[in-house]
């Protein structure tokens, strides 16, 4: 697997990121600006990591949107590369236009750092198929954009299309996010937003493995696609 990792101004989950991706694969991933206008050939998985790029001003996620290597980033999506935003990074996806919807402020107004439980609701992805649907796992949470908000229609095409990817269980919803919504795919379902830290659950010294299995289980999806 050759993963490339995008840092904006205001990125600091890339070394969180990075170690979690050497754990799955021994590899380490390439860093990229975000004023690269190009990706090295090759790159099979390209992460927008959580921070707050661009001090979230103007809205969380939406000037990190227009960044030069955005144009790329969604070429190579468009193309199958797979694509995981997590936190700002899945704010900067939808903003981007690459996910449908948009993160709001969180209900509570306050931003908000603890264990949430997920629910599994779709494994028909490549960042889930190690997961058992309905499953619920523990991850943690860190944002204070991170309330999914959508009209009515897009949240039933959601639905109806199993792009759910993960919600909120057993009452842990952090930020009022419509339906419960931690994370949601794109139609083609190689590109997956959620504000949940799967990479910061991935070690014995975190106290839970939940969220190496989503890593492992990409490293497998593209092992088997080069084989």
């Amino acid at each position: 697997m050759h993963a490339a990792i995008i840092q904006f101004p205001g990125t600091n989950r890339e070394a969180d990121m990075s170690a979690a991706l050497r754990l799955a694969t021994g590899r380490d991933p390439r860093l990229v600006w975000h004023g690269e206008t190009s990706l090295p050939a090759g790159i099979d998985l390209i992460i927008l990591p959580g921070g707050f790029s661009y001090g979230d001003y103007l809205r969380a996620g939406a000037i990190a949107a227009h960044s030069p290597v955005m144009r790329e980033v969604a070429r190579r999506a468009e193309a199958g590369v797979l694509v995981l935003g997590v936190c700002n990074g899945f704010q900067a996806l939808c903003e981007a236009g690459l996910l449908p919807g948009a993160l709001m402020r969180n209900a509570s107004l306050r931003f908000v750092c603890r264990e949430v439980k997920l629910e599994v609701a779709a494994t028909d992805t490549p960042f889930t198929r190690l997961y058992r649907r309905g499953e619920v796992i523990r991850c943690p949470v860190a944002h204070a954009d991170g309330n999914y908000f959508a009209d009515a229609a897009t949240l039933d095409a959601l639905e109806g299309e199993g792009r759910v990817v993960f919600r909120y269980a057993e009452g842990t919803n952090p930020n009022g996010s419509q339906r419960d919504i931690a994370g949601i795919c794109n139609v083609r379902r190689n590109v997956l937003g959620m504000m949940p830290h799967p990479e910061d659950f991935t070690e014995e010294a975190h106290g839970c493995l939940d969220g190496l299995r989503l890593f492992k289980g990409l490293a497998d999806e593209l092992s088997e696609k080069a084989a």
